[in-house]
This record gives structure tokens, sequence and C-alpha cells, in this order.
């Protein structure tokens, strides 16, 4: 039987090479860039269009955020 080739093409210490070979500038495009992939990801697998799923990412990063102490503090 031959043998299948392997899921993965690239072993991590070349994808660190290649990453490491990326400039500043390249590595935050492609940072936004597989931002916005995974949004419309997330939009397709919830039935939602692109803002609202950005809309409801925001909500729930917000939700789980801790109060802060000190600006409690100053408010009161």
């Amino acid at each position: 039987m031959p043998r299948r080739p392997s899921v993965v093409s690239e072993s991590p210490s070349e994808r660190r090479e290649r990453a490491a070979r990326l400039t500043p500038d390249e590595r935050v495009t492609k940072a936004l860039d597989l931002g916005r992939r995974d949004l419309a990801i997330y939009a397709a697998a919830s039935g939602f269009d692109l803002r609202t799923a950005r809309l409801a990412v925001e909500r729930r990063r917000q939700a789980r955020r801790r109060p802060s102490g000190c600006m409690d503090a100053l408010l009161r």
C-alpha cells in the first residue's frame, strides 16, 4: 500500500524560520489578514454578516473583562 503524504508540509522549525524572515510590517499585515479571515469564518458559521460578527465578538470580549478597582474608586 502506498504511503499517504503527511498533512503537515513543513516542520515547526521551518515555520519559525519563515516567520523570522518576515519584516515587522509583513508580520502585522499577516496578523490582520488572519484576523479578517477568522472573522469571516465565524460570520459564515454563525449566519452573521461581517459587521454583526464583529459586534458579537466585541460584546463577548467586553463581557469577560474584570471591573477596574482603580476606576471604580475614582468614580465614587
